[in-house]
């Protein structure tokens, strides 16, 4: 077992709830450690919509969800949050009152005073692709994210998808690969026209190959992929060799490992009380889309009033022998010398 990271809360989630509990806790006083599934921080905004439009923050007509998450990161920054990314918790030990040990896949251990959690719908998981036995292969040969670059060097890589990701890494991957492969089932991509515009531009020049139609069958030994059968959009069959195969069929979000933490649930939701959002069990709390009261609404501007309301509970565990008196940042000093305003 690791040396424990010690900490006041663990927020199990690096999304917009996720990041404005870190504002609300930092202005009472409390640090925090947030622990996300992703490599990047964001949680659905960035990941799921980063340029996709939203109207109902209040105060702000428009923004996207990538300037959403960068505003937020901007907002906590007095409070100096530390960020374990591509990793989930996977153990919650109760170890004392309060106290728990928290545990993840990465193997680091936390031990918290108050535990947050913010993972919306759970974690998210990449999406398997129709191929018969891709089982066999996955991790070997078939990755469904880049952990490494370099892993990839001088490989003969085929890329299958039409978003983000599948371009992002297209592109990255293009100057180090011995030989690159985008496949999609159609011309229209759901990326960034700037990608499409790269990605075509490498095409055109000869760098990569661009193809239309779908994985079918995969050939190899031992996990190791050596071809992969293609059908076209014109039902013709074809195959491509490859070394390594990168599908980026989006991402779907599963309860996962909560669902072994004890915690009162219903219809794979958290179940809170409304008066500080905390669980079935003292000092663990659940804010967002991950959690469910009646009248709940999956907003984020209520994920946020989740995360005000859970703060001031947390303050009890955290400092037991310390008041807590309710201030404004518009008015108080002490508040916005924390936030470097004073």
């Amino acid at each position: 077992m690791s040396e424990p990271i010690k900490t006041d809360v663990l927020i199990i989630g690096a999304g917009p709830c996720g990041l404005f509990a870190v504002f609300e806790l930092g202005l009472l006083d409390m640090k925090a450690h947030l622990v996300d599934i992703l490599d990047k921080i964001g949680g659905q905004c960035a990941e799921l919509y980063p340029e996709k439009p939203i109207y109902d923050i209040p105060g702000i007509p428009f923004v996207t969800g990538d300037g959403l998450t960068k505003a937020l990161l901007e907002q906590i920054k007095p409070f100096g949050p530390t960020f374990h990314l591509q990793d989930m918790v996977t153990t919650i030990e109760k170890i004392g009152d309060p106290l728990f040990r928290v545990a993840t896949e990465q193997g680091k251990v936390f031990e918290t005073k108050v535990v947050v959690v913010a993972a919306g719908g759970g974690s998210f998981q990449p999406k398997r692709p129709p191929i018969p036995g891709v089982e066999a292969y996955e991790e070997k040969s078939v990755f469904y994210a880049v952990r490494q670059m370099e892993k990839f060097r001088g490989k003969r890589v085929l890329i299958v998808g039409g978003g983000d990701s599948a371009l992002d890494w297209t592109l990255n991957l293009a100057p180090i690969a011995s030989h690159l492969t985008l496949l999609h089932r159609r011309q229209d991509f759901r990326a960034a026209p700037d990608s499409v515009n790269k990605m075509m531009a490498l095409v055109a020049e000869g760098k990569i190959d661009f193809v239309l139609g779908q994985v079918t069958e995969l050939q190899g030994k031992d996990g190791q992929v050596a071809c992969a059968i293609v059908r076209r959009n014109d039902n013709s069959v074809f195959n491509i060799a490859c070394d390594a195969i990168l599908p980026f069929f989006g991402l779907t979000m599963k309860l996962g490992p909560v669902a072994n933490w004890g915690l009162s649930l219903k219809d794979d939701l958290i179940e809170v009380e409304t008066a500080s959002f905390e669980t079935s069990v003292p000092g663990i709390f659940a804010i967002g889309d991950i959690n469910t009261y009646p009248g709940k609404l999956k907003l984020i501007l209520c994920g946020f009033h989740e995360g005000a309301l859970m703060a001031q509970k947390a303050h009890r565990y955290v400092y037991p022998d310390k008041k807590l008196t309710f201030q404004y940042t518009t008015s108080s000093t002490s508040l916005q010398k924390k936030l470097g305003v004073a």
